[in-house]
């Protein structure tokens, strides 16, 4: 006997079938895993966020301290002072660009 005819010339192959089902089940666990590990990714990138925003502001209120402190700094030390309060203020600023660059780029994504 002869396969019954299909209509307007598509076939019905169960072993095409089964494999479309399967690539599509194989297709379906992939995005599963890569949304688990997206998801992932923004949380930690949120954790490492979290912990350079709190070194930052730790660093921006040492500074202060220290800026505080120069009206008790002898003259001699003042310059010295002055010179490490600037260095820490160029860092803090660089990364506090850095952070702002990371953050727009995140936003763009």
């Amino acid at each position: 006997m002869s396969p019954a005819p299909t209509p307007t010339g598509t076939t019905t192959n169960p072993s095409l079938k089964d494999y479309e089902d399967k690539v599509r089940g194989q297709i379906r666990d992939a995005k599963a895993k890569l949304e688990e590990y997206k998801a992932k990714a923004a949380q930690q990138r949120t954790q490492v966020e979290k912990k350079t925003i709190e070194r930052l502001n730790a660093t921006q209120m040492n500074l202060e301290q220290k800026v505080q402190q120069l009206k008790t700094t002898q003259a001699a030390n003042l310059e010295r002072a002055k010179a490490n309060i600037d260095a820490e203020v160029a860092k803090l600023r660089t990364s506090i660009d850095e952070l702002t660059s990371e953050y727009r780029t995140a936003m763009k994504q």
